[in-house]
């Protein structure tokens, strides 16, 4: 796997031995397109970048008893997320994603039917986006499952989209429902039997590539970010980075019905939507790619966050999403 082929530290029936689970991995990764420069196999890959492009790279963790639980979500499903989350950051900057690095600490008692359906919803996924595993690293968890995943992906020389282009004046629009993916856990912690299709986008999240790239194609986002870690701290971060403030209008997030809509639009998490400013002049289309747009607000000069309530009180919008180390 580009994967360096270190040897296990203790013995261990870890799905099968590290030598034979990176050659399942490489024979399941085969089925992908043809590699562009060297991958799987050699103690680094080698990529070739798109000529008149520069690369994008993101890389995220996926803890087990953090991001997923073996008794909620299936294998394939907890293999989907751990690698759509890294391609919405690369939708977040209009880019393409080319190439995957996926680094897995396993532990002893976990089965290789488990692996096996893990990597087929990871590589299911990848297939979808022509994104190839390049490589990665594998070792043995004295604890729960660990995935490192790297994505790198490349946009046209100075045309990523970040998020401190946002000004005064700037509309505030966000993709899809906000929500859906803490009112699926929050039924899940309830112990109830999930059959809607709304609770698809928590198990299979459909990163929205087409949709940023077209934004970033057209000319319309000033700045965008995806809502992995809530709307209410997502936004946050893009008018930190971006100099201003922003007033949020409640009534207009595109929130699931239900008596905690308000809770689940601003602050829940894992809903990889994007959320993008675009000039006030600017029309922008009710529907991208399928996926519906809604304006939920404007971007102000005086850097704070308010949220209008239908009554027409003000309040400070407070982040209230995921955040680590915060207790």
């Amino acid at each position: 796997m580009a994967v360096k082929s270190r040897a296990a530290t203790a013995s261990s029936n870890v799905p099968v031995k590290e030598l034979q689970l990176i050659e399942r991995i490489r024979r399941a990764a085969a089925q992908a397109r043809p590699r562009t420069g060297s991958g799987i196999g050699d103690d680094s890959a080698v990529l070739r970048i798109p000529r008149g492009e520069e690369v994008l790279v993101t890389t995220d963790f996926s803890l087990e008893g953090i991001h997923f639980r073996r008794a909620w979500h299936a294998p394939d499903s907890v293999g989907h997320r751990c690698l759509a989350r890294g391609l919405s950051d690369i939708a977040a900057m209009g880019g393409t994603p080319h190439w995957v690095f996926l680094s897995l600490a396993l532990p002893a008692d976990l089965s290789q039917r488990w692996v096996d359906a893990f990597i087929g919803g990871f590589l299911k996924l990848g297939r979808r986006y022509s994104v190839q595993l390049a490589g990665g690293d594998t070792a043995q968890s004295p604890g729960g499952i660990l995935a490192d995943v790297i994505v790198v992906g490349s946009v046209p020389l100075g045309k990523a989209v970040f998020r401190s282009g946002a000004g005064a004046g700037d509309v505030i629009y966000v993709t899809g429902t906000l929500g859906a993916s803490v009112a699926t856990l929050q039924e899940l912690g309830n112990g109830r039997k999930l059959r809607s299709s709304s609770h698809r986008r928590h198990f299979y999240p459909d990163p929205r590539l087409a949709l940023g790239r077209h934004l970033r194609e057209k000319q319309i986002a000033t700045a965008m970010i995806d809502t992995s870690d809530g709307l209410s701290t997502d936004l946050r971060h893009l008018c930190e980075e971006s100099g201003v403030g922003a007033v949020v209008e409640a009534a207009a997030l595109p929130a699931l019905p239900g008596d905690n809509r308000l809770q689940f639009a601003l602050h829940g998490g894992e809903d990889y939507e994007l959320l993008f400013t675009a000039a006030p002049n600017r029309r922008v289309p009710g529907k991208i790619a399928g996926v519906p747009i809604t304006r939920i607000g404007e971007i102000t000069r005086r850097r704070q966050i308010k949220l209008q309530m239908p009554d027409g009180e003000s309040r400070p919008m407070l982040p209230g999403g995921w955040e680590h180390f915060a207790g």
